[in-house]
């Protein structure tokens, strides 16, 4: 079973220990000196970063949320001039303002690094084909993955999402042999292949890596049998460095976190006490080695468990198990964050839209779909039907330039969304995972 690192990846724990902490004395110097929200927020704790001298002090400083990086919008996180940014990613924003990341050279070298140990868990090596069907641009998805395959020598096929003839095509003719996608569009693809009567045994397809949606261990089932690959989940988050802060390995145990780089926590989401090995939690990371963007404890709202027993492959890395749901209300569709209040930010832009709605998620031939149900005020009821269709497109067009999202919009009559005496009901999730 390769490994692509094995000084890190094997290390013993008490000398990751001792890298661990080194590197998180010089990342809260770093922040400390070079954000002034860090700085601030340290000086109102009391805290210099002589406070700081191992993990274990973690828990003294603050947390991090996604609300403050669109409070510090576009660049107020950074800690080197924009001069020393070589990349900038994004995502979408619950009013309008994007989750900005940046990365200097060192950044993408150590996110094609961590994406190497990634593809080499998968059993991918420089005499793969690797097929990237995560979307390109400020998405993260697809560059992560690229730079990786590119480092452990693989070639590389930059396909993007879509067109799925044109995926199918390419699969048969290059002779693609690792696939990366999101799981649902994994099985897409699977249905595609038989749909188009391409014999699985002219595909040399071994191994898939899948993430950027929540997926079970049945659709992990299905994906190996119809596909006859291996299927390796993936973990990541733009925030922290995209694709490539945890992975399984062929073992399928538990998912390998890259702690020289990432250091997790696992918290209480309500007390936000750090909680006793083994315990199910919210997971919070720290970037222990990142320069333009670096986060101090940053609340990623996933439930999880810690494993830290070493693993059969011999990576001594803590594992994360497969996330158990989210501790705020968030939805992944089609590997695109959506919250309900930017949805709601359209709605209540709109005179003429109730704000009353329902959002109901649903998995249709393995893909995502999403609909809103939106109560119209009565007047337009009884105008032609001709005005209702215009209204509708003129809100899905609303909604999908602010979510970024192909969405079904349902305009119902007054009184025909349920009320609720305690927190409304706004979201039907029908997909099990």
């Amino acid at each position: 079973m390769e490994i692509w690192n094995r000084h890190f990846e094997c290390m013993d724990r008490n000398d990751l220990r001792e890298i661990q902490n080194e590197r998180l004395r010089e990342t809260v110097e770093r922040v400390y000196f070079n954000v002034p929200y860090y700085r601030h927020r340290m000086q109102e704790a009391g805290l210099s970063p002589e406070a700081i001298n191992t993990v274990d002090d973690l828990k003294r400083l603050p947390f991090t949320t996604k609300n403050d990086l669109r409070d510090n919008y576009p660049f107020g996180l950074f800690a080197v001039p924009m001069s020393e940014i070589v990349r900038l990613h994004a995502s979408s924003g619950t009013t309008g303002k994007s989750t900005v990341v940046g990365y200097t050279r060192n950044d993408i070298a150590t996110w094609s690094e961590v994406m190497a140990r990634t593809l080499t868990c998968a059993g991918a090596n420089r005499n793969d084909f690797i097929q990237i069907a995560y979307g390109y641009g400020l998405f993260t998805g697809g560059l992560g993955l690229h730079y990786g395959g590119e480092k452990i020598g693989a070639s590389v096929i930059p396909v993007s999402g879509g067109n799925t003839n044109r995926q199918l095509q390419i699969m048969r003719d290059f002779g693609t042999t690792v696939l990366a996608c999101t799981p649902s569009y994994a099985l897409f693809l699977a249905e595609a292949i038989h749909e188009s009567g391409i014999d699985r045994n002219e595909l040399n397809l071994k191994a898939g890596v899948f993430g950027a949606e929540p997926w079970t261990e049945n659709m992990r089932r299905e994906i190996e049998s119809k596909l006859r690959i291996k299927a390796i989940d993936i973990y990541g988050l733009s925030e922290v460095i995209g694709p490539g802060v945890a992975s399984e390995c062929m073992i399928q145990d538990g998912l390998h976190v890259n702690e020289d780089h990432f250091f997790p926590e696992i918290i209480d989401p309500s007390s936000l006490e750090v909680l006793p090995e083994g315990s199910v939690g919210e997971l919070v990371f720290t970037t222990i080695t990142k320069e333009g963007l670096p986060l101090i404890r940053y609340r990623t709202r996933d439930l999880t468990r810690l494993k830290y027993e070493k693993c059969k492959c011999g990576r001594t890395f803590v594992r994360m198990e497969k996330c158990f749901g989210r501790s705020d209300d968030m939805l992944i569709i089609r590997g695109v964050n959506l919250f309900p209040s930017q949805i709601e930010t359209v709605l209540l832009e709109m005179s003429e839209i109730k704000p009353h709605y329902l959002i109901i998620v649903d998995r249709i031939n393995n893909l995502d779909t999403l609909e809103l149900q939106v109560e119209v005020d009565e007047v337009f009821f009884q105008d032609q039907i001709s005005q209702l269709q215009a209204l509708r497109g003129k809100l899905q067009d609303n909604l999908e330039n602010a979510i970024g999202l192909s969405i079904k919009v349902t305009l119902v009559e007054p009184k025909t969304i349920k009320r609720s005496e305690g927190k409304a009901k706004r979201v039907i999730d029908k997909r099990k995972f």
